[in-house]
């Protein structure tokens, strides 16, 4: 069932910050005649989706803001501030800046530069064009299970681009890399922790132990799997990787991800705070209310959602990010429910499982019969699952590619439906 708890709070929140504008005269409301008609049109049109809040459904990366996120966000859309410029989010900024600092405190930094985006996409934009024009006229490579979005970047940019050999566990080829650094031409590295396909973790302490011979950069590209930094429950070689976050150049989050926010908020930072001298502009309506830092002076986006700041500023203020933490112990149970849903897989003939998960996400192949019917049939009893074409190699098969299904259990509440996920799964499977 969907969480309505929170709009008790939110009711009496909206009030109390109405009393601290009671100073102002009164001024008319917009008519909200037939607004309740074309909001019941809105819930009527909703139900068209599928559940994604729910447990049963466990395919794509999506996952329900926490309720305390929701009120939040609403409560800030009340005032609508823009975290441009000061004058126009005064809180919403200190509360972005605080909320940014804790990300970066997660990852070991003290010292950054940072700021919220739009989500991954424009978080991995802004480091990537830092990171050409701290290294002009040089190559962005990133591995062949990373997500495309480097490479389109790169184009927008007019970055060469270059994809490094992936292992058979989708993680970056360390013997092809060094054979692409060597040349020299290399700007900057693309660490992936948490590929979107299979959640694999490239091996960051031996890409940072090339940057020390090569002189490259080193951005991490964490946007879904930066949270599992606070996991107890990681393999060896996964730890070793986030706990290596703190060496990288640049890092991008997505809290829309992980981090149980709304949609459109993503995260970027920079080790060096040096890299703020390279977003410098003027803006002849802007800036002039303090001579405190702006947020759009350190940013390429303009206007910028407050309530996105908002929502996060209060998430963690409720879920704090430390390890032992509430929060932290809901990664753990969604890579246990990955961790239990494939040792299932592994031990039934009717599937290839390719390596066991790193973090939450589960790849499987039949070795008989259709993955597409299999999604099918799930669907029809409300389990919704995901299809995912990889390489042939990773199944130990000679097609190039294989069609394959994929769960991604994000939600902590996963833990606890392994059982039934996997009925419905042996019974679509026998179907």
């Amino acid at each position: 069932m969907l969480e309505t708890h929170s709009l008790d709070a939110l009711g009496e929140a909206v009030h109390e910050l109405e009393r601290q504008f009671a100073a102002l005269p009164e001024c008319a409301s917009p008519e909200a005649a037939g607004m309740d008609a074309v909001i019941g049109e809105v819930a009527e049109r909703l139900g068209e989706n599928y559940p994604y809040f729910h447990p049963l459904y466990a395919g794509q990366m999506l996952k329900p803001p926490h309720p305390v996120a929701r009120a939040a966000y609403a409560l800030a859309t009340w005032i609508n501030p823009n975290n441009h410029a000061l004058d126009g989010g005064r809180a919403s900024t200190a509360m972005e800046r605080e909320a940014v600092a804790q990300i970066a405190a997660m990852f070991g930094w003290q010292e950054h530069l940072g700021h919220l985006t739009g989500g991954g996409t424009m978080a991995n934009l802004e480091a990537l064009w830092v990171a050409g024009l701290l290294q002009p006229g040089k190559k962005i490579v990133a591995s062949s299970q990373s997500h495309y979005t480097h490479e389109r970047i790169s184009g927008v940019l007019r970055l060469p681009f270059a994809k490094v050999a992936s292992d058979a566990r989708g993680r970056m080829d360390m013997v092809a890399l060094e054979q692409m650094v060597a040349a020299g031409d290399i700007g900057c590295v693309v660490a992936t922790l948490g590929t979107t396909a299979t959640g694999s973790v490239d091996p960051l302490p031996e890409i940072l132990a090339l940057r020390e011979r090569y002189g490259f950069r080193v951005h991490v590209d964490a946007a879904y799997g930066g949270y599992f930094i606070l996991a107890d429950n990681l393999g060896l070689e996964s730890r070793a990787a986030f706990d290596r976050i703190v060496d990288a150049d640049s890092i991008v989050i997505d809290p829309h991800k992980h981090g149980l926010q709304p949609y459109g908020c993503g995260c970027v930072l920079f080790r060096d705070p040096a890299a703020g001298t390279l977003y410098k502009h003027d803006s002849p309506a802007t800036y002039f209310s303090s001579k405190a830092l702006h947020l759009g002076e350190i940013s390429l986006e303009c206007s910028r959602p407050g309530a996105s700041a908002v929502a996060l500023w209060a998430t963690m203020r409720l879920l704090p990010l430390v390890r032992g933490g509430e929060f932290a112990q809901g990664l753990a149970a969604s890579r246990r429910a990955a961790l239990g849903l494939h040792a299932r897989l592994a031990h039934d003939a009717r599937f290839l499982t390719p390596f066991a998960p790193q973090l939450d996400i589960v790849v499987w192949a039949l070795k008989n019969g259709s993955a597409e019917r299999v999604f099918q049939e799930a669907a029809c009893r409300n389990l919704h699952l995901a299809l995912a074409r990889l390489p042939g190699s990773f199944f130990g098969r000679r097609e190039e590619q294989v069609l394959c299904l994929r769960s991604v259990l994000m939600k902590p509440e996963h833990e606890q439906w392994i059982d039934r996920i996997w009925q419905i799964l042996d019974e679509a499977t026998n179907a």
